[in-house]
């Protein structure tokens, strides 16, 4: 069997949960990690000096159990599948091709995690849009008044900048303004060429 690793990223609430599970929906012998199960409780979230919860760093986050998980499917994707309840196909040959979709606003800031990606694809809205849609979200815990201006964009820019300077490459950005369906068959069309060639070599 051979393994697929698809990394879905971008800025929060440019559409990456719903575009990975679309994808998810659409490809067989596939599932999806979300990197936002992975906070830390919130007790173990640090504080800046404006009274801000830090979670939009990679240190807010149990990458170690992310990264145990994702080597998991790796070594058997076939079991995994199971362990979760999704049945892989049931004619699975040696040329079979199992997709691993990786979710997550920080997942090309994790060296080890952004070097196992085969394709990488990132999300961007502008920041009217993006500050519109997370008022529309409840949180848990709640945004405090001031948040997205005073910690979730800042952070964003910042977490961004760092990854286009560690020279993060091969990244496909789509318009997350495009609709569901847009975007869904840009990104099923990639990967389903790489699959195919996959199962040609």
């Amino acid at each position: 069997m051979k393994t697929l690793i698809v990394g879905v990223g971008g800025v929060t609430n440019g559409g990456k949960s719903t575009l990975s599970g679309h994808l998810h929906q659409q490809i067989s012998n596939s599932c999806v990690i979300e990197q936002d199960s992975y906070f830390k409780d919130e007790s173990m979230v640090s504080v800046d000096s404006s009274g801000f919860q830090q979670y939009d760093v990679l240190e807010a986050l149990h990458m170690d159990v992310m990264m145990n998980d994702i080597n998991s499917w790796r070594e058997n994707p076939e079991s995994f599948l199971r362990q979760r309840n999704l049945n892989p196909a049931s004619s699975l040959d040696d040329k079979e091709v199992f997709v691993l979709i990786v979710d997550g606003f920080l997942i090309f800031n994790h060296r080890a995690l952004n070097d196992l990606f085969n394709k990488r694809y990132f999300l961007e809205i502008p920041y009217e849009v993006c500050k519109r849609r997370r008022s529309s979200r409840i949180y848990t815990p709640v945004d405090p008044p001031g948040y997205f201006d005073g910690h979730v964009w800042p952070m964003y820019v910042k977490n961004r900048q760092v990854m286009e300077e560690s020279g993060v490459s091969g990244i496909m950005f789509l318009d997350g303004l495009k609709s569901k369906e847009e975007l869904l068959a840009i990104v099923y069309k990639d990967v389903s060429q790489e699959i195919e060639r996959l199962k040609c070599e």
